[in-house]
């Protein structure tokens, strides 16, 4: 049976109002819940901050909680779509908690672990939403402080159906928690850094010192995250990180991920300059550069070069290779719509520059047509221009072209051996799983083969990753809601099963799963939920060592029922050597208990006395473990006995012997 250790805050109900049902997660900070508000009936999130986080003097520790509150109190102003709503706070048992909307979903860290790295498209969708939360928060003069992964939450598509990441709603959480403990820290211990090093700015290292600039360096290394699948610094030691940021600038993605455009280099750059006054202002700054960014990448026709401030360096963008799905502005809710006045500016520039242009080409036909070795000229070139075009148009439409291989059905190795051969290079779609396919075959290929393609040009082929298998996740000693969503998540089927009593789990916590945790099961695969009903109402008693009848009568009190199994045992018959269920376990009423019984010691036979003298039987029947009662002579001569002669007796029953 697949268990766990109930956590003592499940079913509790803390300040009269929020029922405990469910443990989500536990960080370093605090544990984080599920409960139902009682008063509004409505699901939401409790955090609790861990013992560990408050400072052990009562002095110190109701100062902490005064600081907790004050910035509940700060985030709970916050009204913004990106932002996890903060609806109450509060103490339990010493610790200070919040009430916070329950967001269904992943953090952006689970995302991450799972899909490695994402696509551009995807990491500045969910980038602009971030940054729009952050720059909310920056407006009513609050520092995150702690802006990672872990606190970034990508909750499903309002509409649904969709899996793409474009698609999400992205919330983030802990707005101002990491300053109250901090504070905390700095009177216990002093100045001490609480940010998560992988995403600390360097400010924050050698000064101590937050501001919103703050909050863009963390996000900019969140953005390079989500574009390489790694963070720009490791180390052995948390300390050794921390300070790469203050020595090292952060490297460009595209040196981890070689086909990223350069415009997102130019973008992370900007965010992690070590030099805070480098970096946009704050992060509504740097939200409109990323908007502008994926508008820029939208945009697969333009060959204009982009001309970006970098510092005191104006740097050249040139057109980027990879086109990020285009967002319309009309399609972007109101927080996130870019201004529309800069580019109608640019069209009325260009078209200022175009009719110039217009004059002075006229002025250049008038003076050479005007001339008779002007027009000799212009005829001999257009004789050469139709040469060169008639050539070009050959190249351009035939020479320059073949076909492309068939390199579906191939390995991996295979195809790219067939595409040295043939010279051309290959690019690697997102890979995608394929029940009958194995894994590292090429599914598909862009362009098909036996269709046109430049000699030497790029073949796009997406990858098999084999049968898609899911492990069934552990949701024993959750709220069947919280297993239900979890196994959704998962692309699994939850079905509520039986239920059944146990001594250790709540009722409607969830005892077990069919398959067992940890199964590997295919996507769709159903699985079996059996909640538990809480303690069963009869316990079984202690019934060892009793006798037969004392233990039916017990049972029977009980409304049990007795289950009877005789084996060979030296304990003396009818006594009760074993039982199952167990003592102390509890059971329903009718329940089946077995006993085991023993039959008693094995029987032995009476020797044969008859015609022995009466002293001799007495010995031979005493030798054997008989107790012996003489009648009549003692001297004289056997001539009865009882039992007779080979019954079969227990041990040490008596044996009279009549003597004549």
């Amino acid at each position: 049976m697949d268990t766990q250790v109930a956590d003592t805050l499940l079913g509790s109900l803390i300040d009269g109002r929020y029922r405990i049902r469910g443990r989500v997660a536990r960080g370093g900070m605090a544990t984080v819940y599920t409960a139902t508000d009682e008063r509004l009936e409505r699901t939401v999130a409790v955090k609790i901050i861990h013992p560990t986080q408050a400072p052990e003097a009562r002095a110190r520790m109701a100062g902490f909680v005064a600081r907790f509150t004050d910035e509940a109190k700060t985030i709970a102003r916050l009204t913004h779509p990106n932002v996890v709503a903060v609806y109450d706070q509060g103490s339990h048992a010493g610790l200070p908690y919040l009430v916070m909307e329950y967001v269904r979903g992943r953090t952006l860290r689970d995302v991450l672990a799972e899909r490695r790295r994402l696509n551009p498209d995807e990491a500045l969708a969910i980038a602009e939403q971030m940054l729009a939360a952050i720059a909310a928060a920056h407006r009513a003069g609050l520092v995150h402080r702690d802006v990672k992964p872990e606190n970034v939450l990508v909750a499903e598509p309002p509409a649904g159906g969709t899996t793409s990441l474009v698609d999400s709603v992205v919330k983030v959480a802990d707005f101002g928690l990491a300053r109250a403990v901090e504070a905390s820290a700095e009177e216990e211990n002093g100045n001490q850094l609480m940010a998560t090093v992988a995403y600390v700015a360097p400010e924050l290292v050698t000064q101590g010192h937050a501001d919103p600039r703050t909050d863009v360096y963390s996000a900019g290394i969140v953005l390079f995250e989500m574009l390489t699948g790694r963070v720009p610094y490791d180390g052995d030691r948390p300390v050794e990180v921390a300070w790469q940021h203050v020595d090292r600038d952060v490297p460009a993605p595209s040196t981890l991920v070689p086909s990223l455009p350069p415009v997102l280099d130019a973008l992370v750059a900007r965010a992690t300059r070590r030099d805070p006054a480098a970096r946009p202002a704050n992060a509504g700054a740097l939200l409109t550069e990323v908007q502008a960014a994926r508008d820029e990448l939208a945009n697969p026709h333009s060959h204009t070069a982009v001309l970006r401030q970098v510092g005191d360096e104006t740097a050249v963008i040139a057109q980027p290779t990879m086109v990020v799905a285009a967002v319309r502005p009309a399609e972007r809710p109101a927080w996130a719509r870019l201004p529309e006045g800069g580019g109608q500016r640019t069209h009325r520039r260009r078209a200022v520059e175009d009719e110039g242009l217009g004059a002075r080409l006229a002025g250049l036909r008038t003076r050479i047509m005007g001339s008779p070795r002007g027009r000799l000229a212009v005829a001999a070139a257009a004789v050469v221009l139709g040469l060169v075009a008639a050539v070009g148009g050959w190249w351009f439409g035939v020479g320059r072209y073949t076909v492309a291989p068939q390199l579906v059905s191939l390995t991996k190795a295979e195809a790219e051996a067939q595409a040295t051969r043939g010279g051309f290079t290959l690019r690697y779609a997102e890979p995608r799983y394929d029940e009958k396919i194995p894994k590292d075959t090429v599914l598909g290929q862009a362009p098909v083969s036996a269709t046109r393609i430049v000699k030497g040009g790029t073949i796009t082929l997406t990858l098999s990753l084999g049968p898609e298998r899911l492990p069934v996740p552990d949701v024993v000693g959750k709220d069947f809601e919280l297993a239900q969503a979890e196994l959704t998540g998962a692309k699994l089927v939850p079905v509520k099963g039986s239920s059944r009593y146990d001594d250790a789990l709540p009722a409607g916590v969830v005892l077990a799963t069919d398959p067992k945790v940890g199964t590997v099961v295919k996507p769709g695969a159903k699985v079996t939920v059996i909640l538990s009903k809480g303690r069963a109402p009869v316990t079984v008693p202690n019934l060892v060592g009793k006798n037969l009848g004392e233990a039916r009568n017990t049972l029977a009190q009980l409304g049990l029922t007795p289950v009877e199994t005789y084996k060979d045992s030296d304990k003396p018959k009818d006594e009760i050597l074993g039982q199952s269920p167990a003592d102390g376990t509890g059971v329903e009423k009718g329940a089946q208990v077995k006993l085991d019984v023993s039959k008693g010691p094995a029987q032995v036979p009476v020797p044969r006395v008859v015609d022995l003298p009466c002293q001799q039987a007495k010995q031979v029947l005493e030798s054997q473990g008989f107790p012996v009662n003489i009648q009549l002579n003692p001297n004289g001569v056997a001539r009865f006995q009882n039992p007779g002669e080979n019954t079969p007796v227990p041990p040490g029953t008596p044996v009279t012997v009549t003597c004549l």
